[in-house]
């Protein structure tokens, strides 16, 4: 008996695909998830699983600092590296006050260090709640806002801080005699950013320094804000900042735009 063929199975008109599904090709939050049933659909669930597992590893991974010490000797650039008050990750992370002051051993470290003239600018390159993001992202924007910087800045030995918080760089800044501090620091994880680096900004740093006398620039990593980009904002504001003679919210971020990588014409012009 010879098996009856089926007709092909035409598409439902009214069965498209969720419009939603084209926008995902732009961010990586979760949208246009569908649903089996009442529930999300297995791999979506464990994307999820996934994502909350790497934003959990990237708060408690800790900071390589021999690696990064290596890498900022192989670009030539001095180093010293510091801790804070919180003796490991457990403390870091209950007690947020202990990770904004440094120890009695970094303190003595960084008063043996201060320059003889003032530094301009002072990098640190902080762990904070994302290691991950400050060993990945860190050195190379650093190195991209090193070539945007005026020739005759002065530059503070880079310091390397574990179990920082950004208020941190107000002691190094101010021990190290800073005119200005640059915190490169490891942002909190999202479930779609565990490697999301931010940089916090203070003029004339010391402690007491409140967040509103800070700039910040965050979600610098391949997916988010390029090197390129973050390097030509935090340059710009650093002149800002030396001209105005402050920063925070008397500090206005309104730089034009960077042309987008492969696009013709020049860079736009720093003030």
């Amino acid at each position: 008996m010879t098996a009856k063929r089926q007709a092909p199975v035409r598409p439902d008109p009214a069965a498209e695909a969720d419009p939603w599904q084209r926008l995902r090709r732009f961010t990586r939050a979760r949208i246009a998830l569908g649903r089996t049933g009442h529930s999300q659909p297995t791999d979506a669930v464990l994307a999820f699983g996934l994502a909350h597992a790497q934003a959990r590893d990237a708060v408690h991974l800790a900071l390589d600092v021999d690696a990064v010490a290596t890498a900022l000797d192989a670009a030539g650039l001095p180093h010293v590296a510091v801790h804070s008050a919180a003796p490991d990750r457990e403390h870091y992370l209950r007690r947020p006050d202990l990770g904004r002051r440094l120890d009695q051993a970094s303190r003595a470290r960084l008063d043996a260090t201060r320059p003889q003239q003032a530094p301009d600018v002072v990098f640190v390159i902080a762990d904070g709640l994302s290691a991950l993001a400050t060993q990945c992202h860190a050195l190379p924007l650093l190195q991209a806002a090193r070539q945007r910087l005026p020739q005759d800045w002065q530059l503070g030995p880079v310091v390397v801080a574990e179990q920082s918080r950004v208020a941190l760089g107000d002691e190094i800044g101010e021990r190290l005699g800073a005119r200005q501090v640059v915190m490169l620091i490891g942002e909190r994880p999202g479930l779609s950013s565990p490697d999301s680096l931010g940089i916090y900004l203070t003029h004339a740093p010391r402690v007491g320094r409140t967040d509103a006398e800070r700039n910040c620039i965050s979600n610098v990593r391949p997916e988010g804000l390029s090197y390129a980009q973050a390097a030509d904002r935090l340059v710009f504001l650093l002149r800002g900042a030396a001209a105005l003679g402050r920063s925070g919210v008397d500090l206005k971020d309104d730089s034009a735009p960077a042309l987008p990588t492969g696009s013709a014409g020049p860079r736009p012009e720093l003030r």
